[in-house]
């Protein structure tokens, strides 16, 4: 019969810090943000259920029927599972259908014929300047002027790689077309330095000094 006052308060359990308390300070209470996180929680909850309902049904049948299957029906069930995986996999692996020989996509199966057709790649341009390498569509052809397989052909040419000499694929006449320009510019020396050009990958044209400066500075 001994009032709660005047116990010892020992015997009474600590209220969690910060937690609210009620107006004589015995019960505490919980903070009103944990009751609203654990009904969000609750919610997202019976929401998820709804939504895989039929699967949860699914998985008890099948977890029911396995229950009352004997040894040799798991087995047998599980040989079923095997060979219709192996089955599958064997599909993957056959080679793809492509009568057309169209070129191969970023996901591995051949380009749609009207994106072949758009971008003529179809059409082949060979370089002897590059060692008779091909080219395939009318945008790669032109790249290449600028890419490194057709510069170190024409270094090794000892002819400058300048716009003069795009379009340029043989060998005997880009050396025509480079004593022509000698001729009449008067100049009997190539200087690489200053005359052959290089692109960076935004398309930037720079002579060579220039682009070695850049690149060295790591500005490109």
């Amino acid at each position: 019969n001994t009032p709660l006052e005047k116990l010892n308060k020992k015997h009474f359990s600590k209220a969690p810090r910060g937690s609210d308390q009620s107006s004589n300070g015995d019960v505490p209470f919980q903070k009103q943000e944990d009751i609203k996180e654990v009904a969000l929680v609750e919610a997202q909850l019976k929401k998820l259920c709804e939504l895989l309902e039929e699967i949860i049904i699914r998985t008890k049948e099948n977890a029911v029927k396995k229950q009352g299957m004997t040894y040799g029906e798991l087995m047998d069930e599980h040989e079923e599972e095997e060979e219709q995986a192996d089955s599958e996999s064997d599909e993957e692996d056959q080679p793809i259908y492509n009568p057309l020989k169209l070129p191969l996509g970023w996901d591995g199966k051949p380009i749609p014929y009207w994106l072949y057709k758009l971008h003529g790649l179809g059409q082949e341009f060979k370089c002897e300047i590059c060692g008779n390498h091909s080219y395939w569509g009318r945008r790669a052809f032109e790249r290449h002027f600028k890419e490194w397989r057709h510069q170190h052909g024409m270094r090794c040419l000892g002819i400058p790689n300048t716009k003069n000499f795009n379009e340029i694929t043989s060998i005997q006449d880009a050396k025509n077309l480079w004593e022509r320009i000698q001729q009449r510019q008067g100049v009997h020396k190539w200087r690489p330095d200053l005359e052959e050009e290089y692109e960076d990958q935004e398309g930037n044209i720079y002579n060579k000094k220039t682009y070695t400066d850049l690149q060295r500075q790591g500005l490109i």
